[in-house]
């Protein structure tokens, strides 16, 4: 019986907004998603439990689908986790590009600025899917002031890219880099797209100590989220 409520209530988190509060505060979730992606740095899936947490509760639709980068790790390594929330799987693990002027093999700076050409912290919501120059694509709205809300302005967008190649490497020493895109692989981005369309989530984790102090989503500041949210919504 209590299996069957604890699966109950961990469903309906990505329903409705009535058991948001589970999200990031039931250790149930976090340590299912661990044990799923045991790779996967605990304090990235904490802080993308949390800040999805502070944003559901504070007007954001729930999702069923959230997606954490964790730019802590190399490019070569398969730094992008994709989550199902209703049936508490991993559904994919792959390679993600940074911005070139990130770094190199590591992504060590970020900015919000347009021209900067560099990846963006925080948490995101996904919006709509369309043809780009780049095929099937996903726009993006980050919701973090001063962190990553320029994203849109900057066409900051899911897209598939040749250069986000394991060969690279080899040459390389890394695989290639975007404009700031989180780039995937073309085998892939039909199905990372298709997860991630339509108002899911995207967290993009760095052990940046200035970000992490002063995320409003991170610290759930509410009246600072609250204001994000109408602000988008207008």
């Amino acid at each position: 019986m209590l299996k069957f409520l604890r699966r109950f209530c961990l469903a309906a988190i990505a329903l409705s907004a009535t058991c948001s509060t589970a999200y990031a505060a039931n250790p149930l979730l976090l340590n299912t998603l661990g044990h799923a992606a045991p790779e996967l740095n605990p304090q990235a899936l904490k802080g993308a439990l949390s800040a999805m947490q502070c944003a559901v509760n504070n007007g954001v639709k729930p999702a069923r689908h959230l997606a954490v980068i964790d730019y802590s790790l190399p490019s070569t390594a398969r730094r992008l986790w994709i989550f199902d929330l209703r049936q508490q799987t991993l559904v994919l693990r792959d390679l993600v590009a940074h911005g070139k002027k990130s770094g190199e093999n590591f992504a060590t700076s970020f900015s919000n600025s347009e021209g900067s050409n560099q990846s963006s912290l925080g948490l995101f919501s996904t919006q709509e899917s369309y043809e780009g120059a780049h095929g099937y694509s996903l726009r993006m709205d980050g919701l973090e002031p001063g962190i990553n809300d320029q994203a849109r302005e900057r066409a900051i967008v899911i897209h598939a890219a040749d250069y986000v190649n394991p060969q690279w490497s080899k040459s390389q020493g890394r695989i290639g880099r975007s404009l700031g895109c989180p780039a995937v692989r073309p085998q892939v981005a039909r199905q990372v797209v298709d997860k991630l369309k339509d108002g899911q989530f995207m967290f993009a984790w760095y052990p940046d100590k200035r970000w992490l102090q002063s995320s409003a989503y991170l610290n759930c500041q509410p009246r600072q989220v609250a204001s994000i949210v109408s602000a988008k919504r207008s």
